[in-house]
């Protein structure tokens, strides 16, 4: 009988102990996160946009592009930005002025370089370091022909827009670099 009461005894205890530490490590306060580059960050979604290729005097074809901005939370608190329309210029402006893609020559394009001067002419529109990441979420090609075919009403066999860059799925996407 005694051991039936000291078994009794130890799995109240038991059961006691288990409640009394669950319910202290769930009303525990959540550990302090160490303020990363990450946290101070926020990401303002690009709309999509299209940029006019101009050769020769004519329209030859249409970039369409979707840019999102890791920018500095402190520094965009309570600022209204037109982000689509300084994006609209600052596209057009390597597009178009800069010639940064060649559509004869894809392979030549370098993303990274592109989004490097993205960033800086944006940060020397803005007046400040406000944009530190650019993400390049899609940027094709559309020739006036294909946009001809398309809008002509007849049913037509039409190239698809030539992928200069898309995003890849949030799981494969790298981390970002730490630099500069």
């Amino acid at each position: 009988m005694i051991k039936l009461v000291l078994t009794g005894v130890w799995v109240c205890a038991v059961t006691l102990a288990s409640v009394y530490f669950s319910v202290n490590m769930a009303t525990a306060p959540a550990p302090v996160v160490a303020d990363t580059k990450q946290s101070a960050l926020e990401l303002v979604k690009g709309e999509t946009i299209t940029v006019p290729v101009i050769g020769n005097g004519a329209v030859n074809g249409y970039f369409l592009g979707r840019i999102s901005f890791m920018m500095h939370k402190d520094l965009i608190e309570g600022l209204n930005l037109p982000l689509t329309e300084m994006t609209t210029d600052e596209l057009f402006s390597l597009l178009v002025g800069n010639k940064m893609v060649d559509v004869t020559n894809i392979k030549a394009f370098d993303p990274a370089a592109f989004r490097e001067e993205i960033k800086k002419g944006m940060n020397e529109r803005l007046g400040g370091d406000y944009v530190a990441e650019v993400m390049l979420e899609q940027l094709d090609y559309l020739s006036k022909e294909d946009v001809k075919e398309t809008s002509g009403g007849k049913p037509a066999k039409v190239g698809a827009p030539v992928k200069i860059v898309e995003t890849a799925p949030a799981s494969e996407t790298p981390a970002p670099s730490s630099g500069h």
